[in-house]
């Protein structure tokens, strides 16, 4: 008996969990398998000849890509700034500041950044463009109130530091929202054993609450870092410029494939590169995390 329980216990296993296993397969799985198919070949948008093969070619000459190396090094630049320490920094803080807090100012930063979050990116990027603009935007013309000069945000040297502030600004809510589910589990009596014993906030945080949510923020890293690096939004902003100094890995990927060159075989080999990429961050932090 207890061995027909256990066969129609993996049946029903199979029997819930074959749709899911389906829709990962179609979307994810048989594109990753593609993309890395196509790869391997000179397909282009442009031509009217059938694709060749012609092997690792297309890595070979992605290595070699100035544009490549330069792309990586802006999105780990992007990722590390605006992902891992304006994201998750910032929501981590938001979220200890305000546990415990009730009332209305409360309310208002939550749904503030909740906001931000939930909004369309197509509108949120050019609300931003209209922001930053350096004639007629907003942010220049606050600067102006105080006697300041106009700023071009979207120039070579601060545009990159504008698509970071951007997306920390669009992305916080999801870590503080995270974070302060995390914190709302804890047991209050933790926090009140600490407040008697004469503990400081520094203290409760780094031997309390730290250590409490810790897989809190590894999931919050993991899933951080993999949308950081993916993000497209900022094209919207700057279209990789000026002087590619905003291109992302995104980006150099859309502009090989879809733009100018229309090579859809390097663009490809690209992707699957930046796939593998994901996969080593994603490992990295599992990695840490298990051994903590």
């Amino acid at each position: 008996m207890a061995s027909g329980e256990g066969i129609i216990s993996r049946r029903a296993a199979v029997l819930f969990s074959g749709p899911a296993l389906l829709v990962i397969l179609a979307f994810l799985a048989f594109p990753a398998l593609w993309v890395i198919v196509i790869s391997l070949t000179d397909l282009t948008l442009a031509s009217i000849q059938p694709a060749r093969f012609i092997g690792l070619a297309n890595y070979s000459r992605i290595l070699s890509d100035h544009f490549f190396w330069n792309a990586l090094k802006v999105s780990l630049i992007f990722v590390l700034a605006s992902g891992v320490i304006g994201q998750a920094g910032l929501g981590l803080s938001l979220a200890v500041f305000l546990h415990g807090r009730k009332g209305l100012s409360r309310s208002i930063l939550v749904s503030a950044a909740v906001l931000a979050w939930i909004l369309p990116e197509v509108v949120v990027a050019y609300s931003w463009a209209a922001f930053l603009d350096q004639d007629a935007g907003l942010l220049n013309r606050l600067l102006g109130l105080f006697g300041l000069p106009a700023v071009n945000w979207m120039s070579y040297h601060t545009a990159l530091f504008s698509i970071i502030v951007f997306n920390t600004w669009r992305g916080t809510a999801f870590s503080l929202l995270l974070f302060s589910a995390a914190l709302s589990s804890l047991p209050p009596s933790y926090l009140e054993t600490a407040d008697t014993l004469g503990a400081g906030p520094w203290r409760r945080f780094r031997d309390i609450i730290l250590p409490l949510i810790r897989g809190s923020i590894f999931t919050a890293l993991i899933l951080i870092t993999l949308w950081t690096f993916n993000v497209f939004t900022p094209f919207l902003l700057t279209r990789g410029g000026p002087s590619f100094s905003t291109e992302l890995l995104p980006v150099f990927i859309y502009r090989n494939a879809f733009l100018g060159p229309l090579k859809l075989g390097y663009g490809s080999a690209a992707a699957a590169i930046m796939l593998l990429l994901n996969l080593a961050l994603g490992t990295m932090y599992l990695l840490a995390g298990r051994k903590k």
